[in-house]
């Protein structure tokens, strides 16, 4: 198959006629359009960044991201506790009152610790509950 291009029609367009050889030979005609001229560029300005201030700038908090941090939070800790109970094993003799007993140091700590987290959590939560039944006497 060859392309025969013939000159420019009046109209800008150009004629590509397509021959085929061989007995039955037909011309097909078809018209494209002229070659398209590039307009002229102006130049660009560069954009300026619009200021952004730190209020603007701050991501809302979730849930999903205080948990994210909570849990980061717990499992750091939950290393250093390990740390601290393998680097405490040597026994200590506990005494109070008439009691004696002798455990690792770690252990002692750890209960020692968790009670007074306990207790924290129990004065806390009557506080609470306090403050609570003050506000719905007062709004009634």
């Amino acid at each position: 198959m060859s392309l025969h291009r013939t000159n420019h029609e009046p109209n800008g367009q150009v004629p590509i006629r397509t021959r085929h050889d061989g007995p039955d030979a037909a011309v097909v005609a078809a018209t494209v359009p002229p070659p398209v001229q590039p307009l002229p560029v102006e130049p660009v300005q560069p954009v300026q960044p619009v200021p952004v201030t730190p209020s603007q700038a701050r991501v809302p908090a979730t849930r999903t991201g205080a948990a994210w941090v909570a849990l980061g939070t717990a499992a750091l800790l939950a290393v250093l506790l390990i740390i601290f109970l393998v680097q405490n094993t040597r026994s200590a003799e506990i005494s109070f009152l008439w009691m004696t007993t002798s455990t690792p140091l770690a252990v002692a700590l750890l209960i020692a610790a968790v009670g007074s987290a306990l207790l924290t959590l129990v004065l806390g939560t009557a506080r609470i509950a306090q403050l609570r039944r003050r506000i719905r006497k007062q709004s009634d």
